[in-house]
């Protein structure tokens, strides 16, 4: 006997009540199967049921089942769609940050490149300053000079703010006298200041700091160019104040200072200080920008006061540090950027650039020291050959890229100190990652910035010759 069913008219509903008759003849697999069918029949008519005690008012109990169907297939729909935008984001933003890496990275290389030829354009200016020229020929130079500073700074804020960015730029913390940086600076502004008829006023400090030497003198240097540009007249203070916390290195000056309600904005990136724009105003309003940043990888906190029409107060606070104990250096006797105190030393220079060799030598030779130059290890082998018995070096300056092949500056240095000792060593980069960084000042070497501020080095040797570092 056949299981016979009712089919339901169009448009209504299915009949899931309606008992179905159990065959006499059923086998019983097949009874197991329709008393499953029946039981999932009263199962689906209570959720009928629950459907249409919550349906939707004014529509049918069915009408409601499948509007509640369909707002399910369209949070459905909706999650997917979301989640696919989700992943889109998350995909360009990877491809963003591959891209700014890339951009560092390019950045880097490119600005090492540059750095070659403007260091040796510095170097070569710097030997010219020393000679004894006509008025006009001293006056170009001058102008070569500060046109160098420009393309160094603009380069340098470029590189600095790109790597700030990308989140590359690792510090390299340890103790240091403040006055191995500040009496660097306050020299080199001092002249700075002159040339445009102000007064710059250096009380100098004892102070042992602990910060990153190269990133706090950005710091510092950036509180002093602001100074210098947007003061008229009067004079720049460069100082230091104890804090029970730290020392805090101050710049003030008498500008026309800065209102209450522009104090934030000057930390912004391409903000500029008040409405001065002069042919030599060459700045890009990066300045402050990068100040705030590396104060906060540093954790240095800044301070500024001011007060309109009477000037401004800049301060960064650096933690005190300890020097590990070493025997006292002898003093020398004269400031490093007076006299003849470099007289007779004997420098070996190597860096796989011909100019910066051509270009180091001649501002040495300026000094009174006596120069060898090479552009790799074997090169300089070969010039040792011809030198007299018993002369040896005082100082190795060494670039640390040397060229492609040839071992670096570190390695150099550790061959050459295996023959000679004593031999004290600089090592000089375009590199500025913290890890070169702190692997000369553990191999006890000085390390030198590309390009090389001429004042920065006749400190670094005269402090050499003294029998300690600068």
């Amino acid at each position: 006997m056949a299981c016979t069913s009712t089919r339901p008219s169009p448009g209504s509903p299915l009949d899931l009540d309606r008992p179905r008759a159990i065959p006499e003849d059923a086998s019983p697999r097949e009874r197991e199967l329709l008393e499953e069918n029946a039981r999932l029949r009263r199962i689906a008519a209570a959720l009928m049921e629950r459907v249409e005690s919550v349906g939707v008012a004014g529509a049918a109990p069915y009408a409601a089942f499948e509007h509640a169907v369909l707002l399910a297939e369209q949070v459905r729909e909706r999650t997917e769609a979301l989640q696919q935008t989700l992943a889109e984001l998350h995909a360009a933003k990877a491809e963003a940050e591959a891209a700014n890496l890339s951009k560092t990275r390019f950045l880097a290389a490119v600005s090492h490149d540059l750095m070659q030829p403007l260091n040796a354009a510095r170097l070569f200016t710097s030997a010219l300053e020393d000679h004894d020229l006509p008025a006009a020929s001293t006056r170009l130079v001058g102008h070569v000079g500060r046109s160098l500073t420009d393309v160094e700074a603009l380069l340098g804020t470029l590189v600095d703010i790109s790597r700030l960015d990308a989140g590359v730029l690792e510090p390299d913390i340890a103790p240091f006298p403040v006055a191995r940086l500040l009496d660097v600076l306050a020299e080199e502004f001092r002249h700075m200041a002159a040339a445009r008829g102000l007064a710059l006023h250096y009380v100098g400090s004892e102070a042992i700091i602990a910060s990153d030497l190269a990133l706090l003198a950005r710091v510092v240097r950036n509180f002093l160019t602001n100074a210098i540009r947007y003061t008229e007249h009067g004079r720049i203070l460069l100082g230091c104040r104890r804090r029970p916390d730290g020392l805090e290195i101050l710049v003030g000056d008498t500008g026309p200072g800065i209102p209450e309600a522009q104090r934030e904005a000057i930390f912004q990136e391409f903000q500029r200080l008040g409405e001065r724009r002069d042919a030599e105003d060459r700045g890009l309003g990066l300045g402050l920008a990068i100040v705030d940043r590396i104060a906060g990888i540093l954790d240095h906190p800044l301070r500024l006061a001011s007060v309109p029409g009477r000037g401004s107060l800049f301060a960064v606070r650096v933690p005190f540090g300890r020097l590990p104990s070493s025997p006292a250096r002898a003093p020398a006797s004269a400031p490093a950027w007076e006299g003849d105190v470099l007289a007779g030393m004997r420098v070996w220079v190597v860096d796989d650039d011909p100019e910066i060799c051509e270009g180091m030598a001649a501002l040495l030779a300026g000094w009174g020291c006596g120069v060898r130059t090479a552009t790799c290890l074997a090169d300089l082998d070969t010039a040792l050959e011809t030198q007299a018995p018993g002369e040896v070096a005082e100082v190795l300056l060494v670039d640390y890229h040397l060229g492609e092949g040839d071992p670096d500056g570190l390695s150099v240095a550790a061959r050459l100190r295996e023959r000679q000792p004593g031999l004290a060593v600089v090592v000089i980069t375009a590199n500025h990652d913290a890890s070169i960084k702190s692997l000369t000042r553990q191999l006890g070497y000085g390390c030198l910035l590309k390009p090389v501020k001429p004042l920065r080095l006749r400190m670094q040797l005269v402090g050499l010759r003294g029998g300690g570092s600068v």
